[in-house]
C-alpha cells in the first residue's frame, strides 16, 4: 500500500511537470519559439518580384524581405531563424487562415474585402499604379497618351484593363505571361508601356541588366496601401505595428527603400502612419 502511495505521488509530480513544460512553450502566435529556443518564425513573401521579394542563389532579397527581417528581429528572431515561404497572390488569405505562416509581407494591398478574412498591420508603404516606359521615350506624359500605344498586360492582372477602361480606351493591350517578358518587349520596342504598382515596376527596372533603360511615368493612378497580413485576431498585429514605427523612426525604412528601389529613381511617398489607409 505504501509503495502505491509513493508511485501515485510520483505520477502526480510527473504530470505537473509535463503541464508546466507545455505552458512554457505557448508563445501566443509569435511563431514557433523565441530566439532563445532556436526555432523559427515562418514568413510569407513573393519569390519572383525583384526589388521586393525575390529568391536568389544567394538567398532572399528585396524591400519586403528587409521589412520582414526587421520585424522578425523585433519579435525576437534572428535572420537565420526565419523560414521563408512563397506566398502567391491568390494564396495569401488561405495561408494565414490555415496557420501556414505567421505573417505575410508580399506587396499585400489592404482592401476591405481582404480585411474581412485577415488582419493587417501597417500600412508600411504607399504605392501607386503607374507605367514604365523606355528612358528615351518622351511621348507618354499622361495616362491619356497611352491611347493607340501598345500596353503590356500580364496574364491574370487587371492593371492594364483598368487603364483601358478608365483612362485610355484606345490603348492596345498586349498580353504577356510575365512582367519580365513585358520588360523584354519594352526594351525591343514590341510594346510601348507596362503598367502595375510603381514599386513593382521600380523593382524590375532596378535590375542590373535594365539599369538606366526605363523610367516611371509618375502618374499615380491608384493608391496601393501595402500591409503585413496576420491571422484574424492575432496579437502579432500590435507588435508588428510597433516594429514598423521603430523601423521608420531609426531610419532603417528609408535605407531599405533606397537600397532596393532607388536604382530605378523611385520617388517614394513618405512612410505612412500606422492605420492611415489612403483610398
Amino acid at each position: 500500500m505504501k509503495l502505491r502511495k509513493v508511485t501515485a505521488a510520483s505520477a502526480t509530480v510527473f504530470a505537473l511537470a509535463l503541464t508546466a513544460t507545455a505552458c512554457g512553450s505557448d508563445n501566443g502566435n509569435d511563431g514557433s519559439s523565441g530566439s532563445d529556443g532556436g526555432k523559427t518564425i515562418t514568413v510569407g513573401i513573393k519569390f519572383d518580384q525583384p526589388g521586393l521579394g525575390q529568391k536568389t542563389p544567394q538567398g532572399y532579397a528585396g524591400f519586403d524581405v528587409d521589412v520582414a527581417t526587421y520585424v522578425a528581429k523585433k519579435l525576437g528572431y534572428n535572420a537565420d531563424q526565419i523560414e521563408w515561404k512563397e506566398s502567391k497572390s491568390g494564396d495569401r488569405e488561405t495561408m494565414l487562415q490555415r496557420g501556414d505562416v505567421d505573417f505575410i509581407a508580399a506587396t499585400y494591398s489592404i482592401t476591405p474585402e481582404r480585411q474581412e478574412k485577415v488582419d493587417f498591420a501597417g500600412p508600411y508603404l504607399l504605392a501607386h499604379q503607374d507605367v514604365l516606359v523606355r528612358a528615351d521615350d518622351n511621348s507618354i506624359k499622361s495616362p491619356a497618351d497611352l491611347n493607340n500605344k501598345k500596353l503590356c498586360s500580364v496574364a491574370g492582372s487587371t492593371s492594364a484593363q483598368n487603364v483601358k477602361d478608365k483612362l485610355a480606351p484606345k490603348a492596345d493591350l498586349q498580353t504577356y505571361p510575365t512582367y519580365s517578358a513585358c520588360l523584354s518587349g519594352l526594351q525591343n520596342k514590341a510594346i510601348d508601356a507596362l503598367t502595375t504598382d510603381d514599386s513593382i515596376l521600380a523593382g524590375y527596372a532596378a535590375q542590373s541588366q535594365f539599369k538606366g533603360k526605363f523610367k516611371l511615368g509618375g502618374f499615380k493612378m491608384t493608391n496601393e496601401n501595402y500591409g503585413i497580413g496576420v491571422k484574424k485576431g492575432s496579437d502579432l498585429k500590435d507588435k508588428i505595428n510597433k516594429a514598423l514605427e521603430e523601423m521608420v523612426s531609426d531610419g532603417s525604412w528609408q535605407k531599405a527603400v533606397d537600397k532596393n528601389l532607388g536604382p530605378a529613381n523611385y520617388k517614394n511617398e513618405p512612410a505612412p502612419k500606422i492605420g492611415d489607409i489612403k483610398s
